[in-house]
C-alpha cells in the first residue's frame, strides 16, 4: 500500500472538521444571545441570569471538535507499521502405516481391500487437516515413505501411487512396522500428541509377540497406536496379474491362497499402547478414526501471517469516546439529561465502529480483482477468525497471500486448504501451492532452493495426477524440474505461470505465455513419471531376493 489510509478521501473531511464545529457552536452563541437580550434590559439581565450563559461555550466546542476530528481519521482507515496476526489450529503428529501387502488386493472389500484403505485415509485427512501427517508402507519390511510433513501434494502423490510394489518385499510383518512409526514419532520436534495408526488386514506371519512388545515401549513413550481392519473374516482369494490375465494366487504348493482378516493382532497392538481398535465391520472407519485421534491431546500450532500496515481504529475511536463521555458529564442537566446526552453521542460512534470493521467492507473477490491484495487477504483472514471454517477460505486466504508475495504464509494456509474434497478447490490449492514453492525455488536469496523445486514437483505431480489436461501446471511442473537442477547456480529465463489463480467466486482465465504443445506436456509428464518408477525401483534393488516374514509372500 502507498497510503496511510484505506480512504483518503474522508481524511481529507477531517481538516474541515473543526470548522464545521466552530461554526455551528458560533451561530448557536449568537441565537441564544438574541433570545436572552429579547427578555429585558441589559442590566437585568446581567444581575439576574449565571454568568455562564452568555459565555462562549469555547472549550465544549474544542471537545466535540476534537471527537469529530479523531472519528472522522478511524473513517478513513489509518493503517502503520508492522502487523501479525496469529491464527491458531489444533493438530497431532500421525504416522499414518498402510498394508502393502499382497492380500490387501483381495475383493471382500469393494473394489479393494487396498481401495478401500486408500479412500479410508483420505475421510481422516479431509476431517483433520491440522495434522501433520507421516506416510509408511509395510508388506515384508516397513518404509517411510514421508516424513511428517504438512504438504498435502506430497502425501497425495503417494497416496494415489500405493500398491504391493511400493515396498518390494512380500509378505506381512507388523513388528518392524510398530518399531519404524514409533521412531520416526519419537525423532518429532514439537509438543503435539503422536499417534501411529496402523491400517491392516491383521493377516501378519512375523512374531505376534514382538508387534505386541513394541507397542508397549510405544505406550510407555505417550505414543497412541490405533489400529484400522480391513477385509472380512470368511476372507477371499487373492487376485493377481500373469501376463495379460488375471489368477488367483497361489502358494508354493500350487494352493489357491484364501485371505482371511484377523482382528486379533491389530486389538492387542491397540490395546498394549493403550490407543484404539477400530474394526472392519465399522462403516465409516475415516470418520471413527477422526473421532479416536480427537479425543487425544492435540498441540495448538500457531500459524502466523504477517501483513503490513495494521488498521489503527482504537488509537482514534478511544480518545474519541472519552471526549464524548467527558462532554456529556460536564454539560449541565440532571442524570437522566446526562445519560441522554451519552447515549446519543456514542450510538453514533458505535454505528463507526461496526461499520469500519473490515469485515464489512468491500467483497474480497473484487479487492483481488483490483489488485489490492493485502486487503483481500485480511478480508479472507477476518472471515476464517470469525468461524469460516470452509477450506475455500483458506485456498482465498492463501491465493491473496500469494499474490502479495508472502509466499511462506501463503504455503501454509494452501497446504491446508488443498486437503479439501471439492475437486475444483483442490486442484486449484495445489496450482497455487506450487506456485509458491517454484516462486522461492527461482529465487537466487532462498536459501533452501532445493527443498523448494521438490515441494513444487510434488504439488504439480498431485495435480497433474489427477488433471493431466492443466497445460499451466505442465509448464510450471517442467520449470521446477529446471529450478532443481539448477538449484545451486543461475535462474531460468522462462518465467512460469505466475497469475496465481483465483478464488472460485472470482475466476480468471489464465494464458499460456509459451510455446509449447499439448503433445510436448504429455510427452514431458510420461518421461517425469517413468522417472519416478525408475527412482523407486532403484531404491528396492535388491529387496525381492529376500525371503518374506513365514515363507508366506501375501
Amino acid at each position: 500500500m502507498t497510503s496511510f489510509v484505506d480512504h483518503p478521501a474522508v481524511a481529507f473531511a477531517a481538516i474541515a472538521a473543526p470548522a464545521i464545529v466552530a461554526g455551528s457552536f458560533a451561530w448557536q452563541h449568537r441565537r441564544r444571545l438574541k433570545r436572552i437580550s429579547a427578555l429585558g434590559a441589559e442590566a437585568a439581565i446581567a444581575r439576574l441570569a449565571p454568568a455562564d450563559v452568555r459565555k462562549a461555550p469555547i472549550a465544549r466546542a474544542a471537545r466535540l471538535g476534537a471527537a469529530l476530528v479523531l472519528v472522522t481519521i478511524a473513517l478513513a482507515g489509518p493503517r502503520w507499521g508492522e502487523g501479525t496476526t496469529i491464527i491458531r489450529q489444533r493438530g497431532l503428529d500421525v504416522a499414518i502405516a498402510m498394508d502393502a501387502s499382497l492380500s490387501m488386493m483381495a475383493e471382500d472389500e469393494r473394489p479393494s481391500r487396498l481401495q478401500r484403505m486408500r479412500q479410508e485415509v483420505r475421510r481422516y485427512r479431509a476431517a483433520a487437516p491440522g495434522d501433520r501427517n507421516a506416510l509408511l508402507a509395510f508388506a515384508g519390511k516397513s518404509y517411510i515413505l514421508t516424513p511428517l510433513t504438512t504438504d498435502d501434494g506430497a502425501i497425495e502423490l503417494f497416496l494415489d501411487n500405493f500398491d504391493p510394489n511400493v515396498v518390494g518385499l512380500g509378505g506381512t510383518a507388523l513388528a518392524p512396522t510398530v518399531i519404524q512409526g514409533v521412531e520416526l514419532l519419537r525423532a518429532a520436534t514439537g509438543s503435539a500428541s503422536r499417534v501411529l495408526v496402523i491400517l491392516s488386514d491383521g493377516e501378519a506371519f512375523d512374531d505376534h509377540d514382538a508387534a505386541i512388545a513394541a507397542a508397549k515401549e510405544a505406550g510407555k513413550d505417550g505414543i497412541s497406536i490405533v489400529t484400522v481392519g480391513f477385509g472380512t473374516e470368511e476372507g477371499t482369494t487373492i487376485p493377481v496379474r500373469e501376463g495379460n490375465e488375471i489368477v488367483e494366487k497361489r502358494d508354493q504348493d500350487g494352493e489357491v491362497v484364501i485371505t482371511r482378516y484377523d482382528p486379533t493382532l491389530l486389538r492387542a497392538v491397540a490395546e498394549a499402547s493403550g490407543g484404539e481398535f477400530i474394526a472392519a465391520t465399522d462403516g465409516d472407519r475415516g470418520g471413527r478414526l477422526s473421532q479416536a485421534l480427537s479425543r487425544l491431546d492435540a498441540e495448538q500450532r500457531d500459524v502466523e501471517e504477517g501483513l503490513s500496515r495494521p488498521l489503527r481504529l482504537e488509537w482514534f475511536l478511544v480518545p474519541a469516546l472519552l471526549l464524548l463521555l467527558l462532554d456529556a458529564w460536564r454539560t449541565d442537566g440532571g442524570n437522566w439529561n446526562r445519560a441522554r446526552r451519552i447515549l446519543r453521542f456514542a450510538a453514533p460512534l458505535v454505528i463507526a465502529v461496526v461499520f469500519t470493521n473490515p469485515a464489512f467492507a468491500q467483497n474480497p473477490a473484487t479487492l483481488f480483482e483490483q489488485g489490492r491484495y493485502d486487503e483481500a487477504a485480511r478480508q479472507w483472514k477476518l472471515a476464517i477468525e470469525g468461524g469460516d471454517e470452509r477450506l475455500s477460505a483458506l485456498y482465498n486466504l492463501g491465493s491473496a497471500l500469494l499474490a502479495a508475495d508472502s509466499l511462506p504464509t501463503a504455503e501454509e494456509a494452501l497446504e491446508r486448504a488443498a486437503a479439501t474434497p471439492e475437486a475444483n478447490v483442490r486442484n486449484r490449492a495445489l496450482f497455487n501451492l506450487g506456485l509458491a514453492r517454484l516462486k522461492r525455488a527461482r529465487r537466487p536469496e532462498e536459501p533452501d532452493r532445493q527443498r523448494a523445486a521438490e515441494g513444487a514437483i510434488a504439488a504439480y505431480r498431485a495435480l497433474l495426477l489427477e488433471d493431466p489436461d492443466d497445460i499451466d501446471a505442465k509448464w510450471n511442473y517442467e520449470l521446477a524440474l529446471r529450478a532443481r537442477e539448477q538449484a545451486g547456480g543461475g535462474g531460468s529465463r522462462d518465467d512460469p505461470q505466475s497469475s496465481p489463480q483465483q478464488a472460485p467466486e472470482a475466476q480468471q482465465q489464465q494464458e499460456n505465455p509459451n510455446n509449447m504443445s499439448r503433445q510436448q506436456a504429455e510427452q514431458l509428464l510420461a518421461a517425469a513419471s517413468r522417472d519416478e518408477r525408475e527412482s523407486q525401483a532403484r531404491k528396492q534393488a535388491g529387496t525381492r531376493v529376500q525371503r518374506p516374514p513365514g515363507g508366506k509372500d501375501w
